[in-house]
């Protein structure tokens, strides 16, 4: 994924932020999961179509150490190992992503201490 196309992504993330959340959902008019944001926002960013769970998309692309995160990039949360929930970077440890029944799309920063304790990786997309 090139750096114009993570970018791309980043905005797009941004312009949906107060999207309805609806599990399985991966248009803005159905709602989004976390999965389905994702893969909205990868295919419309950058032609590439990651994997529908948050288990399979937690093992796609390369890692990458947090102080090399850019825009773009996908931040997994978990427990103990276990990959739970994805959203993608903004940068400035921001993070758009689709959380929760009864929400909506919004913006976090995986400072504060919900998702700090959670934060399991940075992951970089790439073609499959």
């Amino acid at each position: 994924m090139s750096d114009e196309q993570a970018l791309e992504a980043a905005l797009q993330a941004m312009a949906l932020v107060g999207t309805a959340y609806r599990y399985g959902g991966n248009t803005p008019e159905s709602g989004f999961d976390c999965s389905g944001l994702i893969g909205y926002v990868y295919q419309r960013a950058a032609s590439i179509t990651p994997p529908r769970t948050v288990r399979l998309i937690s093992a796609w692309g390369q890692a990458v150490p947090a102080s090399h995160a850019r825009a773009g990039d996908l931040v997994i949360f978990g427990i103990r190992g276990g990959a739970s929930h994805a959203g993608i970077h903004i940068g400035q440890s921001r993070f758009v992503h689709a959380p929760s029944t009864g929400g909506t799309v919004r913006l976090n920063s995986v400072r504060e201490a919900y998702w700090a304790t959670r934060l399991e990786m940075y992951r970089r997309p790439v073609e499959l």
